[in-house]
């Protein structure tokens, strides 16, 4: 008898691959059946399949693992610290009285979404240069108006991300590798400019942060000297936050290093203590220093040939965009921005969305934010979703990136290093898109913050940026 007839005299044990129905059909007529969750690479598509092949070839398989070892010791041996603080004129690079900068890869005025469009107005009505929105409007269209991605200035910006002149900006350095990033200080929730809001309450507000909270925190951080900020959110991590959508305990642990310094400097006590009320009351003021901590964190990347190492993802509410470390800072990959999976505010729905938003994905391309949800359950209550959820968020992202973190940690998984170092190839490969939580701003400008939620980024830009990675190399 031969071998194959001798099963059909056997109990067979069957062990299904892909369609899940199967698995459950047999589990009804109660077999023995195990399932294998088995997906084709590149889900199927042949095209991107035969990419990932030609990378996965030794000789240039090899050059790649070696430059994204590098990559992630780079990422691993920052050292992202608060020096000060500076208006954007004076600090970022390139930055001129007629140069606005926004959130996300390149975008012009055409083009540009609701809540761009009303921070843009807004900002040129703060600086002076409109006296009101129609005014901005007219100016932002003329073509006078030099509009530049936040990311080509050493600087990242939340939601809208507009930067203009005379915005006062946090000054960040990585001790490590030398270079800076900035960002501008924190307005709050609600109705803000980078939600796309433009009216004299959010003029006076950043009027108030200039002429105000500016002053104080320059002069104390002059006294302070610097603030290490890694260490900042590795406390933090462990205190419930993820330091994205949840800093309440980040910007409490600033607020200690801060104080005493804030009290040492020579302005008025009412203009102190007005500072620090304005600190306490905004849960959001790390956000502003978790950002350009990952900003400078994720820079240095950029110049290791053959790395497939995500290195930028930012979004300006029309297009997704990211950058790979070894592909160069000029070039993006984008796909259309996708509507936020989120909670509303009362009285709004995903109707009244605008698109995914923001550099603040920046965080999650650093290995934190939403990569490190399973630290902050309570992040549920704000974003959506079940504390299960924000674990099994957590542990997915391992599937896709080259390590873990060496000191953003996470207690709810033993205190596993954050997975760190997001890799093109796994990400195509598995199907895997990174996980980000975000805010949610209204799609007509003027109007604000509607809510929360999780989005990911499309995968057309990791298919993009395949094609690029072997055009190249393969």
């Amino acid at each position: 008898m031969s071998k194959v007839n001798e099963l059909f005299g056997k109990k067979l044990a069957i062990v299904n691959f892909g369609i899940e129905s199967f698995y459950r059909d047999l589990s009804r007529q109660n077999q023995s059946a195990v399932h294998v969750d088995w997906k084709p690479a590149a889900g199927g598509n042949k095209a991107a399949a035969e990419m990932l092949r030609k990378l996965r070839e030794p000789s240039i398989a090899k050059k790649i693992d070696a430059a994204n070892k590098e990559a992630l010791k780079r990422i691993l041996a920052a050292k992202p610290v608060l020096i000060g603080l500076s208006t954007a004129g004076e600090a970022i690079p390139g930055m001129t009285k007629t140069t606005v900068l926004h959130a996300g890869p390149p975008v012009t005025w055409e083009r540009m979404c609701g809540p761009v469009r009303g921070a843009v107005m807004g900002g040129l009505v703060y600086e002076g240069l409109a006296k009101d929105i129609a005014e901005a409007e007219e100016l932002a269209a003329s073509g006078k108006i030099t509009f530049d991605p936040c990311h080509h200035h050493n600087t990242v910006g939340p939601m809208a991300g507009v930067v203009t002149y005379s915005m006062p900006v946090w000054h960040i350095v990585n001790k490590t590798f030398g270079n800076d990033a900035f960002c501008t200080l924190n307005e709050g929730l609600g109705k803000v400019l980078r939600f796309g809001a433009c009216d004299e309450g959010v003029y006076s507000r950043l009027r108030w942060m200039k002429n105000v909270l500016y002053p104080v925190l320059k002069e104390a951080m002059q006294i302070k000297g610097e603030i290490d900020l890694k260490v900042m959110i590795a406390q933090a991590l462990q205190m419930g936050d993820e330091v994205h959508n949840r800093n309440k305990a980040a910007t409490s642990l600033f607020i200690r290093e801060i104080f005493p310094a804030v009290m040492k400097c020579s302005r008025s006590d009412e203009d102190k203590i007005a500072a620090l009320e304005f600190i306490n009351g905004n849960d959001h003021t790390f956000l502003n220093l978790s950002m350009p901590a990952a900003k400078c964190t994720m820079d240095p990347v950029f110049d290791i040939p053959y790395s497939t190492v995500l290195a930028t993802m930012s979004r300006n509410g029309t297009d997704f965009g990211i950058r790979v470390a070894g592909l160069g800072p000029d070039k993006w990959f984008t796909a259309p921005a996708e509507i936020v999976d989120g909670l509303y505010f009362p009285g709004y729905s995903d109707k009244d969305a605008n698109p995914d938003l923001g550099d603040s994905c920046i965080t999650e391309t650093a290995g934190i934010g939403g990569f490190c949800m399973a630290a902050s359950p309570a992040i549920v209550q704000f974003v959506g979703g079940k504390v299960q959820d924000a674990i099994r968020y957590s542990t997915e992202m391992y599937e896709i990136t080259v390590g873990e973190g060496n000191a953003y940690k996470i207690p709810a998984l033993n205190f596993r290093g954050s997975a760190t170092a997001v890799d093109i190839l796994r990400v195509v490969e598995t199907g895997i898109r990174p996980i980000i939580n975000t805010g949610i701003a209204h799609k007509d400008y003027g109007v604000g913050q509607v809510g929360a939620g999780i989005v990911r980024p499309p995968l057309n830009c990791f298919l993009q940026a395949l094609y690029e990675c072997s055009n190249r190399w393969a």
